[in-house]
């Protein structure tokens, strides 16, 4: 028998581990027909995991919120999300973890009757803005498609129910534009497909959407530097208009950090490039990936 080809990713799928084109879930998965899961994503930096305790503790809370049972304790799951890692070698990787409804019996559509399922795999790196985006600021509308509401789908629990998302951002796509963020009905934007987004107001202050988002472990350490830094901050609604008329803007995300925005709707962000706010938090996000206290070495061994 030929060894495994783990390079291109590792996936753990029903208790085995396989190369990233042989996971796959069963058609009848719940997960899969009704978008009934829960998952999380950590990142692997330089051969270390970063922040990997608060996606852990996250992942933990939206499989409670959703009355999901991964079957493992945080310990459990840190060690599959660690042999994916190092099954494939990568030394940055995109590393996910799902936990998903499973199947109940045929005929039943009682949640209660399925048994639970978990996943993981880890791939490389992945990066939702490309090095040209990076480097020039993402081009970003403002969709018309609203938010699913959290009443609905709590949007603190990471979840698959993106088709509102999708349908923004087709939206944009089409209309030129890199990406999108979707509003909530009511003249504020919250959040895009995969991703919070901050700016910097006409007065200076850094401000970001408290209501109707996932609380992104990226968005969370984008706060404590700005707390680190000095720099002003408002969690709180944040209308379009000042998102419009704001002399800086950038999204936040597990894929790629930092990532500038410098077109809204078709029109400059402020000067149009990417500001100074926006590099120094970068570069300080990048710079935290090197402290012991936000990182946990991958034991390739």
């Amino acid at each position: 028998m030929s060894t495994p080809d783990f390079s291109q990713g590792a996936a753990y799928v029903r208790g085995r581990y396989v190369p990233i084109g042989e996971a796959a879930i069963p058609i009848t998965d719940w997960g899969f027909l009704r978008s009934d899961a829960a998952y999380d994503v950590v990142t692997v930096w330089e051969g270390a995991f970063f922040r990997l305790d608060a996606h852990l503790e996250r992942f933990m809370a939206s499989c409670a919120r959703f009355r999901l049972d991964p079957g493992r304790t945080a310990a459990q799951v840190t060690a599959v999300l660690e042999e994916c890692v190092r099954l494939s070698g990568l030394r940055s990787a995109y590393v996910e973890m799902i936990a998903t409804r499973g199947q109940p019996p045929w005929g039943s559509r009682d949640p209660r009757q399925a048994v639970n399922q978990f996943y993981a795999f880890a791939v490389p790196y992945v990066w939702i803005a490309n090095e040209a985006q990076r480097e020039r600021g993402l081009h970003l509308q403002v969709s018309a498609v609203p938010r699913i509401p959290s009443a609905s789908v709590d949007a603190r629990a990471k979840n698959y129910h993106w088709n509102d998302l999708t349908m923004g951002l087709l939206g944009a796509l089409d209309a030129g534009a890199d990406t999108v963020v979707l509003g909530d009905g009511a003249g504020h934007v919250v959040e895009g497909p995969g991703f919070n987004v901050f700016c910097v107001n006409a007065q200076g202050v850094l401000v970001t959407p408290a209501a109707g988002v996932l609380e992104g472990i990226t968005r969370r350490t984008v706060l404590e530097i700005a707390q680190s830094l000095g720099l002003p901050v408002e969690v709180r609604a944040l209308p379009a208009a000042e998102l419009r008329g704001a002399r800086e803007a950038f999204l936040s995300s597990s894929g790629g950090g930092v990532l500038p925005v410098t077109r809204v709707d078709g029109a400059p962000v402020g000067d149009g490039v990417v500001g100074p706010v926006t590099r120094r938090l970068a570069d300080t996000y990048w710079a935290w990936h090197q402290d012991p206290r936000h990182s946990t070495p991958v034991r390739y061994g």
